[in-house]
């Protein structure tokens, strides 16, 4: 079986939730000016518009996979538009801002609650705050009733938001199970991805991504996610940290160590906790895998697959089942898309 490059979300590098405030640029003001020539004593208004303040605009770049920039710089200001100026000069418009963060983040106003926009594509982009308008020159206001007005407009003020940055990976199969069930041992058997593996609980501290080749050319993107344990939808353990980052997956792997005293209540308890963080959850397609059929025991194997027999076996370690697992993914995948 081969496998395709991959990229892995490294370390305690990876930050995938910040709150920051951003401002725009404020309009400049419109200018009050009169014409003044040599043999034109009453030249007429000339009063130029100010510019109008820089949006501050925010643009998802697939070069990106974490926020961490955003937690060591948190405030974010365009620039002001410039004022006008006499002869007709328009001040010059204020530079927008643009902030990059990875595909898959979600922007929202943190005063309001609303979702501002979700990110799910390599150069979107959305307007996050957008600048004031310049003000008008006493040009605009001339009239044949008042031909020297002294009346020009201000610039729009400036707007200021809090908001949050909240991202989610965007993967195909979401491997959900306890810590050591086996996730990432699977993840780089079936992918490039090297995350940390070791026999206890809690190696994977952060999400690794890894992408599998099936065959002409087709591809599917795995996310091992954290362990989850008991409580998580309410925060335990590393609770709510990483269970987001399940909810783009198109479907579900649920690996469950072998060794588990009961294959079944340790299954319902995973699909509780998904269901309490997210009922949309478990609408997805789910595949039941029991995980380190190399080390069972022959006799308890049998039993295990008798009891359970909607679950897949497989070994991580020696690729045991794992064609048998992909070839399942991906019909499960192609009909969701029907």
């Amino acid at each position: 079986m081969a496998v395709l490059v991959c990229f892995l979300v490294k370390g305690d590098m990876f930050i995938d939730y910040v709150e920051i405030e951003v401002t725009s640029g404020r309009g400049g003001d419109g200018c009050v000016s009169f014409r003044r020539e040599k043999y034109v004593p009453k030249g007429g208004p000339d009063g130029g518009d100010g510019g109008r303040g820089g949006d501050v605009i925010i643009e998802a770049d697939e070069n990106l996979s974490t926020l961490l920039d955003y937690r060591y710089k948190p405030f974010y200001k365009a620039e002001d538009g410039q004022p006008g100026g006499g002869a007709l000069k328009s001040g010059h418009d204020g530079e927008n801002i643009i902030l990059r963060v990875p595909v898959g983040t979600i922007i929202k106003d943190l005063e309001k609650g609303d979702v501002i926009a979700d990110l799910d594509a390599h150069g979107t982009q959305v307007v996050a705050a957008s600048g004031g308008r310049g003000g008008k020159g006493n040009n605009h206001f001339k009239s044949s009733t008042n031909q020297a007005p002294r009346k020009a407009t201000l610039g729009r003020p400036s707007i200021r938001l809090k908001l949050a940055l909240e991202l989610k990976l965007l993967a195909d199969v979401g491997l959900v199970g306890y810590p050591n069930a086996g996730k990432s041992t699977l993840l780089a058997r079936v992918t490039a991805a090297r995350p940390k593996i070791a026999d206890y609980p809690f190696t994977t501290l952060i999400p690794n991504l890894g992408i599998v080749k099936l065959h002409d050319f087709k591809t599917l993107v795995m996310a091992d996610i954290p362990g989850i344990i008991d409580g998580a939808s309410e925060g335990k353990g590393l609770g709510l940290q990483f269970l987001r980052h399940i909810q783009r997956t198109a479907a579900l792997l649920f690996l469950i160590d072998g060794f588990a005293s009961d294959v079944g209540a340790v299954y319902d308890s995973l699909y509780r906790e998904l269901a309490e963080y997210d009922p949309d959850l478990v609408n997805r397609k789910i595949v039941k895998v029991i995980n380190k059929t190399d080390i069972i025991e022959p006799k308890k194997l049998k039993t295990l697959q008798k009891k359970y027999p909607d679950f897949m076996f497989i070994s991580a370690v020696t690729g045991e089942g794992i064609k048998e697992l992909l070839e399942r993914l991906e019909r499960d995948l192609a009909e969701r898309l029907k």
